[in-house]
């Protein structure tokens, strides 16, 4: 048992799923090595790591995380329509393109809407309005290292 409890200035290791509300896992650690983190890095969202707090290695929780502590409500306003011609022919509903923001990063748009002249893409998260499951076991918490 560690004498350390996870909360700020922490680092710790731990297995993960999130799953949706009809049980469908959407991201797990299960299959592959556990995830380290430091509280408070930004790895998880806040939403995440409020729950996981004061627990201590070997403990398991299980945590229903709403859209508002996940990844927020789905926002009518994150759906763009675009012309189609800007598309290639083979385009199809559900697709998830990459797209360049103002500001030239990166930003990832699912395609929600397709018709003779217009393409709606969907740039919420693809999370977003959905409640989630968060099941962790924690392996190991320890002071954090700044290196």
């Amino acid at each position: 048992m560690s004498e350390y409890c996870i909360g700020d200035g922490m680092e710790v290791t731990l297995h993960f799923t999130v799953k949706l509300e009809d049980e469908t896992v959407v991201d797990s650690t299960r299959d592959k090595a556990p995830a380290t983190f430091q509280v408070g890095d930004g790895n998880l969202p806040p939403g995440f790591e409020a729950p996981l707090k004061d627990m201590t290695d070997g403990e398991t929780g299980r945590f229903t995380i709403t859209p508002e502590h996940g990844f927020g409500q789905h926002n009518p306003q994150n759906v763009q329509r675009l012309p189609r011609d800007q598309f290639d022919d083979d385009l199809e509903v559900g697709t998830m393109m990459s797209f360049t923001d103002p500001g030239g990063g990166e930003l990832p748009g699912v395609i929600a809407e397709i018709d003779e002249r217009n393409v709606d893409v969907d740039f919420n998260h693809p999370l977003a309005g959905r409640t989630l499951t968060f099941e962790v076991e924690v392996i190991e918490v320890r002071p954090a290292t700044t290196h």
